[in-house]
């Protein structure tokens, strides 16, 4: 009788995973249309992404660039030893952390602060001309951005070291002073853009039921009330994920950004690891090195990503937000 049993149970069962698959493939057949339009992304991914993953081969060998990747000697993990033990690493390693804990910290902020601000104006057209003005940095290339600010940043003729000399002080090299180069960096990352990161935060602001806010209002909430007690918390999700998606990139100081600005004067406070693997691989040709410290930035930036979202879990399953 148990046989007899098991084997309906068993019966039962491969036809419910038979309804189940047939199920779902019903559903991708309905929906062909927009699986085909996920392939050209799809494809994109593949060919850039996880294609040229098979560079990180060097990374374990003494790569010499006549002989190739097949041809080049291994040498496992020697190119990794060379990197905990190199001291100029060490440096741009430090570089790196304190800039982009700079940016987080000082940076993070404020784009929420803007939204929040302007989800407060009720006049359209002042909100889009503040929101325009905001914007438009984030369309100038660093090169450009580069050259304006080092313009007015002059030691010699600078608009800001005028103002500096005109009140008594003292000419600030800004592009070579090792004191000041970060904020420079932290300063100029922020002034570009602030404004379009910003964006998300007001699309989010978008999404918050105007109902709570028209309650708030009949119970005697003022603005400010509403802003903390509505349009906060109604943004926090979104906060959280773009914090996470942040810490991803920790170890990306603004490689773009720093290319453009700094110099061998400054290379002991600006030089950080996409600056560094640009100057190691192009600059003396060292592409086992380079690519090594181009995967344990990769690697750090993946556990953070990881970490930041399981936090956060454990963060919003316990009610804190």
């Amino acid at each position: 009788m148990s046989e007899i049993i098991t084997h309906l149970n068993g019966k039962a069962g491969e036809a419910k995973f038979s309804r189940k698959r047939e199920g779902r493939w019903l559903r991708v057949w309905r929906n062909l249309d927009t699986y085909v339009l996920l392939v050209p992304g799809l494809l994109l991914l593949l060919l850039f992404k996880y294609t040229p993953m098979y560079g990180v081969l060097i990374a374990f060998q003494d790569f010499n660039i006549f002989d190739g990747i097949r041809g080049s000697q291994w040498v496992g993990l020697e190119q990794f030893r060379k990197l905990m033990q190199s001291t100029e690493f060490m440096q741009v390693f430090t570089n790196t952390l304190l800039i982009s804990i700079y940016k987080i910290v000082l940076l993070f902020p404020i784009p929420i602060l803007i939204a929040l601000l302007l989800n407060e104006i009720r006049f359209p057209a002042f909100k889009r001309t503040i929101q325009t003005i905001i914007y438009m940095p984030h369309f100038l290339s660093w090169v450009i951005i580069s050259g304006l600010f080092m313009t007015i940043l002059s030691p010699s003729d600078g608009l800001v070291n005028t103002v500096i000399q005109w009140f008594g002080g003292e000419s600030i090299r800004f592009f070579m002073d090792n004191h000041v180069f970060r904020s420079v960096v932290v300063f100029t990352a922020g002034w570009k853009e602030i404004g379009w990161n910003a964006i998300i935060f007001i699309a989010a602001l978008a999404s918050v039921e105007q109902e709570q806010y028209e309650a708030a209002s009949i119970d005697g909430a003022n603005r400010l009330q509403q802003m903390w007690h509505i349009s906060l918390p109604g943004i926090v999700p979104t906060i959280i994920l773009m914090l996470i998606l942040r810490l991803g990139m920790v170890l990306d100081a603004g490689t773009e950004q720093i290319l453009t600005m700094y110099n061998p004067t400054v290379y002991a406070s600006g030089d950080v690891i996409g600056t560094f693997v640009y100057r190691m691989g192009l600059g003396k040709m060292d592409y086992s090195f380079s690519t090594a410290v181009g995967l344990f930035n990769s690697v750090v930036g993946f556990i953070l990503i990881i970490s930041g979202n399981w936090l956060s879990k454990k963060t919003l399953n316990r009610g804190i937000w």
